[in-house]
This record gives structure tokens, C-alpha cells and sequence, in this order.
């Protein structure tokens, strides 16, 4: 892999997304997609005290999440071939190691369930410095609509492997906190912000297949 030229920033907050090599499908069961939601969960962490195949056979996985987190996740989509985070360094070299462990840790997963060898996600992942509030709204908003845009679902609330609920009930967990776009966003009903942009975000995607195909 090669060197990341930019320098990522601790205490700043970065949209980050990679696609797997060739568009290939990464995700193709249930419990793919849940081993790569317990494997963030797990490598939030700067030090694990555990192995991640000894954390995966607890039933209550949040009981190793500590306090020493290379990165604070915002929100997230897994999408069938790739997958977006929105995240906050908070030790140095944070979202590069939390993005490295992750992807390693499940490419080893996949190619052994699958039989397959070789890199599963395409080079380097790809990360946006987030430099105010209203790009951070926006950012949340797309995010949570891409399984909306591709078809996938009719409303962000029917995908299961986003935090679009997390953000309609507020709630706070180990993986994400909602609490600051949506303090942001203040009384204004977060799902109404959401679905307001759904046809502009599928003509949008539409657009940029007819120029880039």
C-alpha cells in the first residue's frame, strides 16, 4: 500500500470511503455485514485487551469498548461494495490505523470464507476534511441516503446497515454519537432533512453515471 500523502488532522473530523477492487461484492450476507459492524466497534480502540475472534464469542461486546479510541465515528453506510464513515482523529495517526485494522481484519475474514486471495478494497481509503457545520450536515444526509440513491431501499429507514435509526431515535451507542449533527440541526426533524433531498440525490447520481460511463 502505498503512503498517504496528506496528513490527517487529530480532533478533525473526516468523511471516509473506499470501494472494493474491481466493484466486486464485499458484503454478501447478513453476517458479513455484521462482522464488519463488530470489527469497527472493536478497533475503535488504540489498545484491545483481547483478541477480536475471543471479543466476537462475548455477548456483550461493549463491555472491552474503552476510553482510548483512536476515532470517534459519527456515522456510517456499508453499502455492497464499498462503505462510508464519518469520523474524528482523536490520536495521532488514528483514522489510518482504526481504517487498516479494520479492512485487514475483515479481508482476511472474506477471503477465507470465500476462498478467495488477494486485496479486497482498492488502495488507499479515500478521506474529505470536514470544515464546517453545514458540509458536516450535508455529509450525514448523503451518507444515509446512498442505499436510497442506488435503489436498494424506497426510505433510508428500511436499510439495516447504516446509523440512519440511530440518528431518527437519538440514541447514542459505543459505535456512533448522533449528538452533534443532530444538536446542529436543533428542533428540525431529522428525518424530514434527510428525505427532502432524496430525488435531488438520485438525479444527482444519475447525472454523473451519463458523463462518467
Amino acid at each position: 500500500m502505498s503512503r498517504r500523502k496528506t496528513i490527517l488532522a487529530t480532533g478533525e473530523i473526516y468523511h471516509v470511503f473506499n470501494r472494493s477492487t474491481h466493484k466486486i461484492q464485499i458484503f454478501k450476507s447478513d453476517k458479513d455485514f455484521q462482522i464488519f459492524t463488530e470489527a469497527s466497534l472493536y478497533y475503535l480502540q488504540q489498545f484491545p485487551k483481547v483478541k477480536f475472534s475471543f471479543y466476537r464469542r462475548q455477548k456483550d461486546k461493549h463491555v472491552f469498548q474503552l476510553d482510548d479510541k483512536l476515532v470517534s465515528m459519527l456515522n456510517y453506510c456499508l453499502m455492497p461494495n464499498h462503505y462510508h464513515f464519518t469520523l474524528r482523529q482523536e490520536a495521532e495517526d488514528g483514522i489510518k490505523n482504526f481504517i487498516q485494522r479494520l479492512c485487514g481484519s475483515y479481508a482476511h475474514y472474506f477471503n477465507k470464507k470465500y476462498d478467495v486471495n488477494g486485496a479486497l478494497f482498492s488502495g488507499n481509503f479515500k478521506a474529505v476534511r470536514i470544515s464546517d457545520e453545514r458540509q458536516l450536515l450535508h455529509l450525514s444526509r448523503y451518507i444515509h441516503l446512498n442505499p436510497v440513491t442506488d435503489y436498494i431501499v424506497n426510505k433510508p429507514e428500511d436499510y439495516k446497515y447504516s446509523s440512519y435509526i440511530q440518528y431518527l431515535h437519538k440514541e447514542k451507542s459505543n459505535l456512533i454519537d448522533p449528538t452533534l449533527i443532530l444538536d446542529i440541526l436543533g428542533k428540525q426533524s431529522y428525518q424530514k432533512f434527510v428525505l427532502d433531498r432524496v430525488g435531488y440525490q438520485r438525479d444527482l447520481s444519475r447525472i454523473k453515471q451519463l458523463i462518467l460511463d
